[in-house]
């Protein structure tokens, strides 16, 4: 019985997940914060004691994303896009196109037969595309970041936005206000600016096989309906999407172990 560990140190969240023979046995989920090596210790204390374990306990640990270079207790670090590809490849073994939506940045990649990854694209250094364009609506509309989904999706007027750009969309969405749109049209507009400009990826790496969604951006309800409208065709989304490259972190551990 060997127990792994797979962490990952996003820009603005960082995951640990603890497995056994390639089974989640417990995850956490914190603000990666200023300090990430601090976050780092931080989470870890967190997922081992979920998992009723000690350090000790723990035969291998792999790390992942944006701050990976500062878990100094890693046996080693890979890149967060074969750990997306590995952890979704496990949860959903037909999907061949995966969208990641991160705090920073957008990723559209592709998976050949094996779970591998065959290609990927990342957006452009905008915001437009990623999650930190709905942190800077959410704070002009006064509103929780859990709350959007849901008001966008009883939207049936979607204000039009004339910009991707996330700074030009702030002061397009000051004017809208002021005009009289409801905080649910700017959401669904600002949504369905977000899916054209991740859709583009989608569609210059080419759609194939089965498609899912991961990263903070799955959990917006209201932009995975703007995606699925756009793409024309279903998506999945794991329980916890902004797990999936620390599960795959975890299941590199894994196989590092049983090689």
């Amino acid at each position: 019985m060997a127990y792994v560990l797979g962490i990952d140190i996003g820009s603005g969240f960082s995951k640990a997940v603890i497995c056994e023979d390639k089974t989640i046995l417990s995850h956490a989920i914190m603000p990666s914060g200023g300090n990430f090596k601090e976050t780092a210790g931080k989470v870890t204390e967190i997922v081992l004691e979920k998992a009723g374990l000690s350090p000790g306990d723990i035969s291998y640990a792999t790390a992942t994303g944006y701050g990976a270079a500062v878990v100094d207790f890693a046996d080693r670090s890979i890149t967060d896009i074969s750990c997306h590809a590995a952890g979704v490849c496990h949860m959903f073994p037909s999907v061949r196109t995966l969208i990641d939506i991160g705090a920073q940045f957008s990723k559209a990649i592709r998976l050949n037969d094996k779970g591998k990854v065959a290609n990927f694209i990342l957006n452009e250094k905008c915001a437009g595309g990623s999650g930190k364009f709905i942190q800077v609506i959410a704070r002009i509309l006064h509103m929780k970041i859990e709350d959007i989904g849901k008001f966008s999706i009883q939207s049936d007027n979607p204000v039009e936005f004339t910009t991707g750009c996330a700074v030009f969309a702030e002061s397009e969405a000051v004017s809208r206000i002021a005009e009289g749109a409801l905080p649910g049209d700017i959401l669904a507009g600002v949504h369905k600016a977000m899916a054209s400009k991740i859709v583009n990826l989608v569609v210059r790496l080419g759609l194939t096989g089965d498609c899912a969604i991961t990263g903070g951006g799955a959990k917006d309800h209201g932009l995975v309906r703007a995606i699925k409208t756009e793409l024309n065709t279903d998506v999945l989304v794991p329980e916890e999407p902004r797990i999936t490259a620390a599960f795959g972190a975890a299941l590199s551990a894994a196989e590092n172990i049983y090689q």
